[in-house]
Formats: C-alpha cells, sequence, structure tokens
C-alpha cells in the first residue's frame, strides 16, 4: 500500500510539472513561419503589402517571405509541385480550414483605412463578450484574415 501511495505521488507531482510550463527539452528559441502553397503569389504580395503594409524579406520565383510592419512575424508563400521542393511541400492549399490573426493596437483605426481602401469586409467590426474587438477579411487565397484588439474586460 506504501509503494501504490508513493507511485500515486509520483505520478501526480510529474503530472503537475508537465502542466506548470516547466521546459522540456524542446524548449529554446522557437520561431513559428507559417507557409501556405498557392498559384497566386502576385496576387498575394500586392494583397499583403498594399493592403496590411506588409514589407517583401526575401523572394525568387517560387518563394515569397512577407514580414508585418514591424518585422516581427513572417509568413511565406510557396508554388505548388516546384521541382525544388520535397513532395510533401507540393500540393496547393485547398481555401478552407486555415485563418490568421492578426493583433494590431487599434482595431477601429484599421478597419476604417480598409473600408477607404475599398477592401471587402468579410465580418464587419464587433466587441465579444471575451473581450476581443474585431474584424475580418480574406486574401486572394480565400484565407480568412481576423484583426483584432484586445479589450480590457
Amino acid at each position: 500500500m506504501k509503494r501504490l501511495l508513493t507511485l500515486v505521488v509520483v505520478c501526480l507531482a510529474s503530472c503537475a510539472l508537465a502542466q506548470t510550463g516547466t521546459p522540456s527539452k524542446l524548449q529554446g528559441k522557437m520561431k513559428l513561419n507559417a507557409g501556405i502553397v498557392t498559384e497566386k503569389l502576385e496576387e498575394t504580395k500586392a494583397f499583403y503589402t498594399s493592403v496590411l503594409g506588409f514589407g517583401v524579406s526575401f523572394e525568387n520565383e517560387f518563394y515569397l517571405l512577407l514580414h508585418t510592419p514591424n518585422g516581427e512575424d513572417e509568413i511565406s508563400f510557396l508554388l505548388p509541385n516546384h521541382p525544388s521542393q520535397q513532395a510533401l511541400f507540393h500540393k496547393p492549399f485547398q481555401q478552407q480550414g486555415l485563418y490568421l490573426t492578426i493583433e494590431v493596437d487599434e482595431v477601429d483605426q484599421i478597419y476604417h483605412e480598409l473600408k477607404k481602401k475599398g477592401v471587402e469586409i468579410e465580418i464587419d467590426i464587433r466587441d465579444e463578450a471575451w473581450g476581443d474587438r474585431h474584424f475580418a477579411i480574406q486574401d486572394p487565397n480565400g484565407i480568412g484574415i481576423d484583426l483584432v484588439t484586445h479589450t480590457k474586460q
């Protein structure tokens, strides 16, 4: 019985450590860069640079790497079936099951700027019970983009 109790205590302690965010071997510097496989590199570049103010970090004939206006985050786009890429990265995005969230300081300002530019608003600006104020647009690939300001509750 004492051995079983010790085993239970050790298991509970291990579970508690796992839930507290104690660093694992996978911890350390990680940077996420989402990539979308698409035929629409030119349209995508024009949308993200002219509508959202992104900059071009790198581009060639089959790859486009863009960064947010503050340079902190990046997103990439790749032509499908490109011979330089492995088969895992050949299939094009199918315009479903993906969205991006862009956190901004002043969602109302951006909302009005995009309306003035004639950008189609897919979800009108609104407040949510959980504290977000947001609206959504769609990029040329069919990706929903949720622009959000977290408000105080």
